[in-house]
């Protein structure tokens, strides 16, 4: 049977605020990427979307963000390499320090928002990421969109890579995701959404918004926990998977 990971953005409530479905939606995918308190999330909801995970074995995730809480993570922040390096190895050691207390083995490190964007294309910040993993520890995967330069810079620091495509959004014509800000973004449309991920499973193919074919053959597929479709997408998503003989499956080294 063939395999691909569902990951999902989980744990960004805060405080008071909650934003999400992950009660719902975790019983759906096999990997969860929780905040870590710098552009979502705070302790209580990092301890309490693990202990989720751990009881619906999906696997852990840090989800790295600029520290933006206002913006979300999906502001640019200036900030020096040596700097933010600091601030992600933080992030990650929280991470790891809530796993650690739950019993559960965390396996992936990925980029939120603004840092995910700018790092695709930005080859100084990748490699800041692809550091701050290793200097924690050189055997968790580092998720990085597909053929970016943080998938160079995780592989040329030795780590081990799993190439991301995103379900619900727009591509361009040079594999890079189309910004928020532009419309037709974000898809909702569960039924495309569907569709879209079985050609980048079965064809490791997806089409630009400029109507052209990209390569792209993902090891995980990533909807995001803050679309309000996202219970339904990845219902629909986990089984026509199955029904196409292809199960889903958290990554592993």
């Amino acid at each position: 049977m063939r395999t691909i990971d569902l990951n999902c953005d989980m744990g960004e409530s805060f405080g008071v605020y909650k934003l999400g479905s992950d009660d719902e939606v975790i019983q759906n995918i096999s990997s969860a990427n929780i905040a870590c308190g710098f552009h979502a999330g705070d302790p209580q909801i990092m301890d309490y979307t693990v202990k989720l995970a751990k009881k619906h074995g999906v696997a852990v995730g840090a989800h790295l963000g600029f520290a933006d809480l206002n913006g979300f993570g999906r502001r640019r922040i200036d900030i020096a390499p040596e700097e933010l390096e600091k601030e992600l190895i933080y992030q990650i050691g929280a991470m790891q320090g809530f796993c650690k207390t739950n019993g559960v083995k965390m396996v992936h490190v990925k980029a939120h928002g603004a840092l995910n964007n700018i790092a695709s294309v930005n080859k100084e910040l990748a490699f800041t990421i692809a550091r701050s993993i290793k200097a924690v520890d050189p055997r968790l995967i580092f998720v990085a969109l597909a053929f970016s330069e943080m998938e160079k810079a995780g592989k040329e620091e030795g780590l081990n890579v799993a190439r991301e495509g995103f379900a619900d959004r727009a591509y361009d014509s040079e594999g890079m995701l189309v910004s928020r800000k532009q419309p037709g973004a974000v898809i909702h449309d569960p039924e495309m959404v569907v569709e879209r991920v079985l050609r980048m499973v079965q064809e490791g193919k997806v089409r630009t918004v400029s109507g052209e074919d990209i390569d792209i053959n993902p090891d995980t597929i990533c909807v995001h926990g803050d679309n309000p479709e996202a219970v339904e997408l990845t219902r629909q998503l986990k089984a026509r998977l199955n029904e196409e003989g292809i199960k889903s499956k958290p990554l592993s080294v």
